[in-house]
């Protein structure tokens, strides 16, 4: 029997038997997924995680990490995708692999990022979210989290100082800086959404040097130009000078150009410099700018008594990034961007009106659906962890972390100054501690001609030898005219003294002999 002569008996240009055609017919009447069977799964990579990265990750028995070079990496992992899937007890096993050789950034000795500890409220509410699944767009599709994120905006404004306004979270920092941008350029020029860039003036940015990379990656993204992003001078400590800002920003309309936005920084990425708020909002407020503060490290210490003074003037600005994922240690990712804007510019700046999704005539408050906030239709839910943590310590609890923080890097430093070979960069103003590890090679040797070249290589050297051997992960970098020095970030909620001691202690033992 040919396939053209019997359509219904042919799938795919093959004859089938009446047994294939009865198990066919089975199995559409039956889920593909089986219940049981990925549950069973679940619960088992349930137990991994627990005992991989929950406590063997958390012990400082264990390794920070356990290096491989990409090759090897690559075949113990055994990436390749195939045809045919795998049992279960293989899947299991490439669990514990990813777990193994994967980075353990709530180990007490990881200072390697701004984002490190565990918080195991947060935890939930990321596997709850994954497991929901649901997208942040519409009230219909998710009611708990529309609210739930209004709520945990509004009580962030409120740290701010703002009573009203706006905002939305974000996929990162980076877009909450982005959208500032493109929020500002629209309040001052409404018709670019429409007519695009070709009406405009030449628009200018001012940031400082120390200012996160994302403000000239969105100049570019945005068709402002990098060589629009004006950069203001800092001083030694890394705070924009308000009058340089001042003087600049008229040079450039002198210039001809226009300038609409100020991206000044609460908590820096190497140093930690708070850039002075007041003063620079005097400057914005004088030539009518767009006051940006990219707060996404620092914005934390508005939940502490004791230091939110760093971001005093705060609640003079237009936008602020904050991203809770980091000090607060609410889990990647978890970044807002703050309005003090009450007019709706999110939605005029950003909204494209898709009838399928946002129906005027729904049978609910319009609204409530805040889709057309976000450049994003897809929109993940990061509110959940940040809410259920929020919920389980409090804001004390929450300002008890910032607190403590503090206190272990001024044990850090004070420890420092009693040991032979650590010098700072400055002392700390945050939770950032830079550093040079001088081994006793290069010690009184500062006026060599080659000295600087040497201490260049002393830092990526200790980072190797502490990676390969697994003890901890610090990083370092230069800056301007300074060499490679070490940035450790002290503020996971896991971290004692005794690590403080152990770091001062490993950085002399990897880099005595060099």
């Amino acid at each position: 029997m040919s396939c053209q002569s019997s359509y219904n008996n042919c799938v795919g240009g093959k004859t089938t038997t009446a047994a294939e055609k009865q198990t066919s017919h089975r199995d559409l009447n039956e889920p593909l997924i089986d219940h049981i069977e990925g549950q069973l799964f679940l619960n088992e990579t349930f137990k991994i995680i627990v005992e991989e990265v929950l406590r063997k990750g958390t012990d400082v028995k264990e390794k920070v990490c356990e290096w491989k070079e990409p090759e090897e990496l690559a075949l113990l992992l055994d990436l390749e995708l195939r045809a045919t899937g795998e049992p279960q007890h293989s899947l299991l096993q490439r669990v514990k692999d990813v777990a193994k050789y994967s980075v353990k950034t709530s180990h007490p000795r990881f200072y390697n990022q701004q984002f490190a500890g565990v918080d195991y409220h947060s935890l939930a509410g990321r596997f709850l979210t994954e497991a929901l699944n649901t997208n942040l767009f519409t009230y219909e599709v998710a009611p708990a989290f529309v609210l739930m994120e209004s709520e945990v905006l509004r009580g962030l404004r409120q740290m701010v100082g703002w009573t009203e306004g706006d905002g939305i979270f974000c996929p990162g920092g980076s877009t909450s800086n982005i959208y500032a941008m493109n929020l500002a350029r629209y309040r001052f020029f409404p018709e670019v959404k429409s007519q695009g860039l070709w009406g405009l003036p030449r628009l200018t940015i001012f940031t400082s040097p120390e200012s996160h990379y994302s403000v000239k990656k969105g100049a570019a993204f945005l068709g402002l130009g990098t060589d629009n992003v004006i950069l203001v001078k800092v001083d030694d400590g890394g705070h924009m000078i308000p009058r340089d800002l001042d003087e600049k920003i008229m040079l450039a309309k002198s210039q001809g150009a226009v300038p609409f936005l100020v991206s000044c920084t609460a908590g820096t990425t190497v140093q930690g410099a708070f850039d002075p708020l007041d003063l620079i909002a005097g400057v914005c407020e004088k030539h009518k700018l767009w006051m940006h503060i990219d707060a996404a490290w620092g914005g934390s210490v508005l939940f502490s008594k004791q230091h939110r003074q760093l971001m005093k003037g705060a609640d003079r600005a237009d936008s602020v990034a904050w991203n809770p994922h980091k000090m607060l240690v609410a889990g990647l990712q978890c970044s807002v961007l703050l309005l003090r804007d009450t007019t709706n510019l999110l939605k005029q700046c950003h909204s494209a009106n898709a009838t399928y999704l946002f129906q005027q005539d729904k049978f609910y408050d319009v609204n409530l659906d805040i889709g057309d906030k976000s450049m994003q239709c897809s929109r993940k839910v990061d509110c959940l962890k940040l809410w259920l943590m929020w919920k389980a310590v409090g804001s004390d609890g929450l300002a008890e972390r910032v607190d403590r923080a503090f206190i272990h890097v001024r044990y850090l430093v004070e420890q420092m100054k009693k040991r032979e070979g650590f010098h700072l960069l400055s002392e700390p103003e945050f939770v950032n501690v830079c550093f040079w590890y001088i081994p006793p090679s290069l010690r009184g040797k500062e006026g060599n001609a080659d000295y600087q070249e040497r201490l260049a290589k002393v830092a990526p050297i200790i980072k190797e030898r502490m990676v390969k051997q697994g003890t901890m992960m610090v990083g370092y970098q230069p800056l301007g005219n300074r060499v490679n020095f070490f940035r450790v970030i002290v503020f996971s909620p896991l971290v004692s003294q005794k690590d403080m001691d152990f770091f001062l202690d490993e950085i002399e033992r990897l880099g005595n002999d060099l």
